[in-house]
């Protein structure tokens, strides 16, 4: 965790000739701004990613004159292109214009150059987890719903359905998906457990790691197969079969993190969201007989919500019982249907990026519409969570929880910090309107 001073202290002593920033869209003034300071402290060129440049390029590029380019969608072969070309001491228009997914500034022009193709062989790339044991502390991040400490891993990229709001498939990583040999991520695996002794769970941050049924059966047996010991987490759908569920718990599975979303079909109707309420109830009936914890995401404010589609998507989610459960305002991101959607109507609270995040680093609620405000929407998701976490029976299952299992209790306990803090200030720091 370092601060300005120290990340340009740092760049001083490594003197980068290209610097490479990623960035967010609540987040893309402050890292827009480290990007001009280091460039200042070092001459470098620099270059931002992510998704937020990848929606909004040209505009990205204005903000600060110092930003020399930003690359569009995944970024590690067009960086290393970029690399290669500025080690040889030919930057110049010509030679940045050969450079696929760069969009870049020549004097007072702009240039967008061709789309890069997404790469298929994700095998090719090297391990992220070798990046973390030489140049990050794992123990630095913390998932509530996850064991500590925690790594994170993907097995593929890119996701087949169309929901909304969802903004890496949109922006960043298409629909098609592009998966890892099953070999080379269970090779990785491997590599964390020896590497990472004090691990004590890997989650898998793939769009969604069970799309494939096929697939996730044959990660499940690679894993028995070589006698991996180790738990693990994974995004997934609320139409993971029971088959599946067996194999995967086998294997390890401790928890999936589901994307409820509502309790209303309609809703989930006009989110592009292809689940009905049934089998998101069958799912949970699934997930329970195996054993699999369930951390279950509820995002309002979706096209057609109202008070009552609200109450219905609270009543589902104490019907459900998930293990954990996080409710949240719809962040409406650049590059998005949901928030073209916000746009063309007008529901935009503000459009200055600043205004995204609180002080506490918390998101805004930037969207209102008549008859539910951006105030109720942040309203209902602290109300939501109080109910939902302090009703006595589940403080009670949680209690056992932690008495059966030193680990769940450390879990549990750094938990209930953060949520207690959250839930106690929620109501007071809500009367600003829109902070969640």
């Amino acid at each position: 965790r370092m601060g300005l001073d120290e990340v340009l202290r740092s760049a001083k002593d490594f003197s980068p000739s290209l610097t490479v920033v990623d960035t967010s869209t609540p987040s893309i003034s402050n890292d827009v701004n480290i990007a001009v300071e280091i460039k200042k402290n070092t001459g470098s060129f620099v270059v931002l990613v992510g998704t937020h440049p990848s929606a909004l390029p040209v505009e990205t590029l204005k903000i600060n004159e110092s930003v020399d380019a930003v690359v569009r969608r995944e970024y590690e072969h067009t960086v290393l292109e970029l690399a290669t070309l500025i080690k040889s001491g030919t930057v110049n228009r010509e030679g940045l214009s050969r450079v696929d997914g760069l969009t870049f500034r020549w004097g007072g022009d702009i240039s967008a150059n061709k789309d890069r193709t997404l790469s298929e062989d994700l095998d090719s790339l090297p391990f992220v987890s070798d990046i973390y044991r030489r140049h990050l502390d794992y123990r630095d991040y913390f998932y509530a719903h996850s064991r500590y400490p925690i790594i994170t891993l993907i097995t593929g990229r890119g996701c087949p359905h169309h929901c909304v709001y969802c903004l890496y498939p949109q922006t960043f990583n298409g629909h098609k998906l592009r998966y890892r040999s099953i070999k080379n991520v269970v090779d990785e695996i491997e590599y964390c457990l020896n590497n990472f002794p004090d691990l004590k769970e890997i989650m898998f941050e793939d769009d969604t790691l069970t799309v494939n049924k096929k697939r996730a059966i044959e990660f499940a047996e690679e894993i028995l197969r070589r006698g991996l010991k180790f738990q693990w987490s994974a995004n997934s759908r609320a139409d993971v079969d029971l088959e599946t569920m067996k194999a995967l718990k086998k294997a390890g599975a401790r928890l999936f993190c589901v994307g409820i979303e509502s309790g209303d079909q309609r809703v989930l109707d006009s989110m592009k969201k292809r689940l009905t309420v049934s089998q998101i109830r069958k799912f949970f009936a699934d997930a329970k007989k195996t054993g699999i914890l369930i951390h279950g995401c509820f995002l309002v404010g979706n096209p057609g919500e109202t008070k009552e589609t609200l109450q219905r998507t609270l009543e589902l989610a104490l019907e459900l019982n998930p293990d954990t459960a996080q409710f949240f305002p719809i962040m409406i991101y650049p590059g998005t249907e949901a928030y073209n959607w916000a746009r063309e109507n007008k529901y935009l609270t503000t459009e200055d990026f600043n205004e995204w995040l609180t002080s506490e680093g918390l998101h805004n609620c930037v969207i209102s519409r008549p008859g539910l405000s951006n105030y109720e929407l942040v309203e209902f998701c602290d109300t939501a969570r109080k109910k939902f976490y302090m009703r006595p029976s589940y403080i009670v299952k949680k209690f056992i929880q932690g008495l059966s299992n030193p680990n769940e209790l450390k879990r549990l306990s750094k938990g209930a910090v953060t949520l207690s803090k959250h839930i106690l200030k929620g109501s007071l720091r809500n009367k600003k309107a829109g902070n969640c």
